[in-house]
């Protein structure tokens, strides 16, 4: 496993946790879901008067403990309990007062005006959520249906995947990846179109990995040298990835996936970064990031045609649109080229590789999004100060792809980026990352160094952000993606 660093411990007030009266007796624990030893506990410390129960948890962070189940819905912060990782787990995090059990030991120590658990109640709740914690039956919430709809987070300030489940809107698994001691930053992460697994490339490592939907478990990895790995994009049949290194003589990785290797090698390119295929899968588009034209590449890499985003048929290695990322339209007649530094989005007739349009958007354009279903795309304006004020650093623009017009625009928290939409739940789930100063102050410390970012969503059907959910992640939520 990693070394992790903890950077800071906040001592939160009684606004996550309220003031706990112990209540005389034992509570009879039947009906409650947990195992008898972990029920013991957590019913007779933590559900008492004033504190983690049906009653009073809405001045407890919305949190109640009076059952497996209710625990398992969260708090106001997401998940207080990741099965198998008590080190990410809030649960541990507020009641551990021992080194053995983690070093993030947070205040308001748990119960609030009582004893700290034992060092042998600690030890129970520990190992049990270590194994799962499991319910009295000896069921791991989220074990019933491994085929579930997921979505995927890449924390790159923790080398950290976190896995929700679509239809609660919950973090459920905690993934380590990456293979060294230090950080290695996991970018971009993809799910393969068979559902069967998923890919990650990382800004400071020499691998690209494979790992298992069923269960995260590491499947494979390839060398692919040192480099900035920021994109990848996946062949419609999952046998491919090309992974792009930004640098300023940037270079393409194609990987054939099920064997990992590398079969071949494209370089010279000025910041590469962004990367989408055509329907056919045989012409790959890589944005140069520092310029006004992106790449052309047939997928043998012969060759590297530019193809100017404003017509002028002069391409020009400097700051001057910046394009971040490309997608295609459903239809593939045209894609879209986020430019980071125009603040625009262009969009380009596909046949020919002109530009039909231009969509301005908030400040800082990066990734985006398109829910077929309602003809709508969706662009993270990372740092955008001007739609909703200088208090406000982001924005969300949905725009219709019929008309190219800007229909919404949405406040989804501090930094914005990530956009996955989820067509069967009705939502789009951004990620925002909350690294610079400015953003909401973490619900608690991280496990590794850095601020903690967290997890909104877009409802399809109103265009609004939905309404209390903000999912806490550890540090960085940068890379994104959602089983098919």
């Amino acid at each position: 496993m990693k070394k992790r660093v903890i950077l800071f411990c906040l001592c939160f007030t009684s606004v996550y946790f309220s003031t706990c009266t112990k209540d005389k007796g034992k509570r009879d624990i039947t009906g409650s879901g947990f195992p008898q030893a972990v029920g013991q506990i957590i019913l007779n410390k933590c559900t008492t008067s004033g504190c983690h129960n049906d009653i009073s948890k809405g001045a407890a962070g919305g949190l109640s403990l009076t059952s497996w189940d209710k625990m398992f819905e969260g708090s106001r912060a997401g998940s207080v309990v990741i099965p198998f990782r008590a080190d990410y787990s809030t649960l541990i995090y507020y009641t551990n007062s021992y080194n053995e059990f983690g070093t993030l030991q947070l205040t308001p120590k748990m119960p609030v005006n009582s004893e700290a658990l034992s060092y042998q109640e600690m030890k129970i709740i520990y190992q049990w959520v270590q194994n799962g914690a499991p319910n009295a039956n000896g069921i791991v919430k989220f074990a019933d249906n491994p085929n579930r709809k997921k979505f995927y987070v890449s924390n790159q300030g923790c080398d950290l995947v976190t896995t929700f489940d679509a239809q609660t809107m919950l973090a459920m698994r905690a993934t380590d990846v990456g293979k060294g001691n230090n950080i290695e930053s996991p970018h971009f992460i993809k799910v393969s179109p068979d559902n069967q697994y998923w890919y990650v490339s990382f800004l400071n490592a020499n691998v690209f990995q494979k790992y298992r939907v069923l269960d995260n478990s590491f499947v494979s990895e390839v060398n692919i040298g040192y480099g900035s790995w920021n994109t990848f994009v996946l062949s419609s049949d999952g046998k491919y990835a090309f992974c792009v290194d930004w640098e300023s003589n940037g270079k393409v990785k194609k990987i054939q996936t099920d064997s990992m290797i590398v079969k071949n090698t494209i370089g010279g390119l000025n910041w590469s970064h962004g990367s989408a295929l055509n329907q056919t899968n045989d012409t790959l588009y890589v944005t140069s990031q520092i310029s006004n034209y992106i790449f052309k590449i047939p997928t043998d890499f012969s060759t590297a045609d530019l193809i100017v985003l404003d017509n002028s048929g002069s391409p020009l290695p400097s700051s001057i649109y910046d394009p971040h990322e490309i997608i295609f339209s459903p239809d593939y007649s045209r894609y879209f080229v986020s430019c980071q530094k125009s603040n625009e989005v262009r969009v380009m007739n596909k046949k020919t590789d002109q530009l039909i349009t231009a969509i301005p958007v908030g400040d800082f354009p990066q990734e985006m999004a398109i829910a077929s279903s309602k003809n709508l795309l969706f662009v993270s304006c990372m740092e955008d100060v001007t739609t909703f004020g200088s208090t406000k650093r982001g924005s969300v623009y949905v725009i219709n792809l019929t008309n190219n017009a800007v229909v919404a625009k949405v406040y989804t928290g501090h930094q914005p980026h990530g956009l996955m939409v989820d067509e069967l739940n009705g939502k789009v789930y951004v990620t925002n990352r909350n690294v610079l100063s400015g953003g909401p102050a973490p619900h608690h410390a991280s496990a590794c160094n850095g601020k903690n970012g967290y997890v909104t969503a877009i409802d399809l059907n109103t265009l609004q952000l939905v309404p209390g959910y903000k999912a806490e992640v550890s540090v960085d939520p940068y890379g994104y993606s959602i089983t098919h």
